[in-house]
């Protein structure tokens, strides 16, 4: 029994000290886990993340840019950009040998960038796959894991390369918008960048924790945007736009295509161009939107806007006649017709048709600074029109204060101002929608990352310019002008087109003047004119060879005008069809007085080049009587100087107060009278 005792004291003695053995090292174990959590935790944790971990920055795709339609204009995909990391290159030479005729680099720019040191340095970003795939067999051959990795990053593509290039604009490598589209709604569309971290072996694969980590981050700011733009109507553009680089070689073209019933921009183009997926291969000056930054004196295209002015106010109406002396002067400037000679007799319908300088001279001088600059103004002309694009320009408009006459005399031929082509267009928009004006609009919605709608563009009505009535006047004189004027190579069989043609010398870089030899031509309108469905402007600056906006910038909007009418499905005008509206071509300038088969139906008479009345009994046919001109205004002195048969030079401004020949005297036909006009 004693024995039996002993033997389950010594057991127990044996179990206590196993216990206490064990509560020992249990203790030790805790302190040692103690003090390396807690001594020591922040320490081997720096450790590990340095060994085993890394820092990502995970950036989501920037938002696609769609058209009208939802064709892809540009869109963003995820690739892999390469860095070094030059604490862990053992053989610089070596590897900068490897690398560089994969990466499209040389061996001494590799060299460079590991030259910077410390633990990161880009090598090449936004890799193409083919790249991509090259390297990472090289990485797996020579070992180069420990010196070279990827990062995921988001690249631009533009599909369409050159396809509305000046108005999409282009991304940085940051993944920023550096001009157009891209730019100015870059807060919208931009990729989101968020930092994680991961943990991964020495073949960088994720591991812990670290698997479950998306890679791809899709974001939830980045914005689809959708334009205006139509990619159809834009192809058609920029193709007209290379067939008329090719014909009149200019050094540049400018176009746009307008809704004049909503102000959607439905194409935007220039000439010459760029691709945007190379546009470091382009220099600055070629990024440029001429629609919006470029501004120019726009010449007749502008007397469309002083017409609607002068009918507004009163000054003529369509059939008032009009006495043409073929040149008249103002502050000394003498303006006179595109052909250098007078038209006689006319209407102020023939004054429109064909833009007859004298007209719109004398007219624009009645209605005065103060009104020429108002409507101008109520037109759009001399303020941003607020498009959503970066860049865009003002133009330049007088205060009237500070004009003298000649500068009323020529800001009524379309000189003296400068504007940029949206403003025009724009402009040509309201006369085609009822003397309203509209704010011209580029973005038609924007959409958020879940497809739902974050903002959508409506029409904007800024004011209305002139009384519906004036303007549906003016709509019919501007149709005269392709039926039967200077416009008429810009008409389409079977459809009424209205619009101007304009050809004005180009102002020098530095302002001093004008530039012999260099032009700017354009032609801008609407059609159909029942119901206008496009405005179009064509601008071509500094042709070579012909350079009037009747006979190269018109058979361009012609070009567009009917295949845009084909894409659109516009029915053509059953009272049109059968009738031959095509100019009968003519070697003619601004006023273009190229002469349709649909005038001569009219049985509109062409005006004599000077109106001969009938001689007085004492006065022989190479003769004439000089009129009495005192106390008459600019234009009825005009009038009577043509009746008579001779010329004029204005002096002053008001009403005649003196002349140099005096009335009743008999002088050779064509003799010129100096006249003196006092308030």
């Amino acid at each position: 029994m004693d024995k039996i005792k002993k033997d389950r004291l010594f057991v127990q003695k044996r179990i206590i000290r196993l216990v206490l053995i064990l509560l020992a090292l249990m203790g030790v174990v805790v302190f040692r886990y103690a003090w390396l959590q807690l001594v020591q935790g922040s320490e081997l944790a720096e450790r590990m993340r340095f060994q085993v971990g890394h820092d990502y920055s995970v950036q989501s795709p920037r938002g696609a840019i769609i058209d009208r339609n939802g064709r892809e204009l540009a869109v963003s995909t995820m690739t892999k950009s390469l860095f070094v990391d030059p604490n862990h290159v053992e053989n610089p030479a070596e590897l900068a040998k490897d690398l560089a005729p994969l990466v499209g680099k040389t061996e001494q720019e590799i060299l460079d960038d590991i030259a910077i040191g410390g633990g990161f340095s880009w090598v090449k970003r936004r890799l193409e796959q083919s790249e991509y795939e090259a390297i990472r067999a090289l990485i797996r051959d020579k070992k180069y894991s420990v010196c070279l990795g990827f990062r995921d990053e988001a690249k631009r593509y533009y599909p369409n390369d050159v396809l509305a290039a000046n108005l999409l604009g282009f991304v940085g490598t940051d993944d920023k918008g550096l001009d157009g589209i891209e730019q100015a709604l870059d807060k919208y569309i931009k990729g989101e960048v968020t930092e994680s971290f991961i943990y991964a072996d020495t073949q960088e694969r994720p591991i812990l924790d670290s698997i479950f980590t998306p890679h791809v981050y899709q974001g939830d700011r980045c914005k689809t945007i959708q334009l205006t733009i139509d990619s159809t109507i834009q192809f058609i553009v920029e193709q007209e736009l290379d067939r008329a680089m090719a014909e009149n070689n200019p050094a540049a073209i400018t176009c746009i295509a307008m809704n004049p019933h909503t102000g959607e921009i439905l194409a935007m183009a220039s000439r010459p161009s760029y691709n945007p997926n190379r546009f470091w291969d382009y220099e600055p000056e070629i990024w440029k939107n001429r629609a919006i930054s470029s501004i120019y004196e726009p010449g007749s295209t502008f007397k469309a806007v002083v017409a609607g002015a002068l009918l507004q106010e009163g000054i003529v109406a369509p059939n008032q006649s009009f006495a043409d002396p073929g040149y008249v002067m103002f502050s000394g400037k003498k303006i006179q017709n595109w052909n250098g000679a007078s038209f006689g007799t006319v209407t102020f319908a023939d004054v429109v048709k064909q833009s007859l300088n004298t007209g719109f001279a004398i007219f624009g001088y009645e209605l005065g600074a103060e009104n020429l600059v108002s409507y101008a103004k109520l037109f759009g002309f001399g303020e941003p029109t607020g498009i959503e694009l970066p860049g865009e320009e003002a133009g330049i408009l007088y205060q009237p204060n500070e004009m003298v006459d000649s500068d009323i005399a020529t800001m009524s031929i379309g000189q003296s101002i400068a504007v940029t082509p949206l403003q025009l267009v724009t402009a040509f928009c309201a006369i085609a929608n009822d003397g309203i004006l509209l704010k011209p609009h580029i973005v038609k919605m924007i959409k958020n990352a879940n497809g739902t709608t974050y903002s959508e563009t409506h029409v904007e009505e800024v004011r209305r310019t002139i009384d519906s009535a004036t303007d549906k006047t003016l709509v019919g004189l501007l149709e005269q002008v392709v039926a039967a004027g200077g416009g008429g190579k810009a008409s389409v069989r079977g459809y009424r087109v209205a619009g101007k043609t304009g050809t004005a010398q180009k102002v020098s870089s530095d302002g001093s003047g004008y530039v012999d030899g260099s032009y700017i031509a354009s032609f801008c309108g609407f059609a159909p004119v029942e119901n206008p469905q496009i405005a179009l402007l064509v601008v071509i600056d500094e042709p070579s060879g012909i350079f009037y906006g009747g006979q190269i910038a018109a058979p361009v909007a012609s070009r567009i005008f009917s295949q845009v009418f084909r894409y659109l499905r516009i029915e053509p005008n059953d009272a049109m069809i059968g009738l031959d509206t095509e100019a009968i071509d003519a070697d003619v300038g601004e006023g273009d007085a190229s002469i349709s088969s649909l005038r001569q139906q009219e049985k509109l008479k062409e005006p004599e080049p000077q109106y001969t009345p009938e001689p007085m009994d004492d006065v022989a046919p190479e003769e004439a009587r000089v009129p009495n001109f005192y106390g008459n205004s600019i234009r009825e002195v005009a009038r009577l100087a043509n009746e008579a048969g001779v010329s004029f030079v204005a002096e002053g401004s008001g009403f005649a107060v003196s002349q140099s020949i005096g009335a009743g005297e008999i002088v050779k036909r064509g003799t010129t009278i100096k006249v003196q006009f006092s308030p």
